[in-house]
């Protein structure tokens, strides 16, 4: 059950950590099943119920995830898989560590392919993250996060796409298929980021001088009595006028 494996079971416990994956193998299984046949609601209840046979992240584990397979590799499927160099780690994780933060990255990826099918983008962001949490080289992690932060279009989704998609561009070999339309995707996205900073800036400045016309007025003074002018340092000096 579930709370048989809330904790991390101890090194020499390997039985509870066999066990703790079988069982959550089990539902991922049932999960891909489901997903397979368009039943996004149902799968992704499998998923994260799996999920919860499972500990909690102990620490950061940069792992590769093992190809799954019982799912083919195409976009309308959850990836199992994309092996990328692993990266030296101060304290190596143990071979249990390892395989939980395997299963851990694995059914998060599904978790976001059910929720790509069912419009959710920020919950596809959070699946991804947890994904890459334990392996952040986890390329379908990687892809799906970009693409639902691009959906998302504010400031801080489009940057943040751009950083997947940079990863992306040193993760894939450079004669891969792939690459062209990654270099393509982060050309398109440096005209949005711009254009939603300046909107979101925009937006800040208007409630803040809203702010402080609502403030000032007390005073008969509003924000237009203050002028900002460059001041040839970069910086900007501030003028009164009436």
């Amino acid at each position: 059950m579930a709370g048989s494996c809330e904790k991390l079971p101890s090194s020499e416990d390997a039985a509870s950590v066999k066990r703790c994956l079988d069982e959550a193998n089990v539902l991922k299984l049932e999960g891909n099943d489901l997903f397979k046949t368009s039943k996004w609601t149902e799968a992704l209840v499998a998923y994260r119920t799996a999920l919860s046979h499972l500990p909690p992240r102990k620490r950061p584990v940069n792992q590769p995830v093992d190809e799954d397979p019982s799912f083919s590799d195409n976009a309308d499927t959850p990836d199992e898989h994309n092996k990328t160099p692993e990266s030296p780690l101060p304290e190596a994780p143990t071979e249990d560590e390892v395989e939980l933060s395997k299963a851990r990255a694995v059914i998060n990826a599904n978790i976001a392919a059910c929720l790509i099918k069912l419009d959710d983008n920020k919950g596809v962001i959070d699946a991804c993250t947890s994904a890459l949490e334990d392996d952040p080289h986890y390329i379908k992690a990687l892809q799906r996060r970009a693409t639902a932060s691009e959906k998302i279009d504010s400031w801080s989704s489009l940057a943040r796409a751009q950083d997947d998609y940079k990863l992306l561009l040193e993760l894939f070999p450079a004669n891969s298929p792939e690459a062209p339309r990654i270099k393509r995707a982060l050309q398109s996205l440096e005209p949005r980021v711009k254009a939603a900073q300046k909107r979101e800036t925009d937006e800040m400045v208007d409630k803040l001088k809203g702010l402080g016309n609502s403030l000032l007025g007390r005073f008969g003074l509003s924000t237009d009595n203050f002028k900002f002018e460059p001041n040839g340092q970069g910086g900007y000096s501030m003028n009164f006028v009436r």
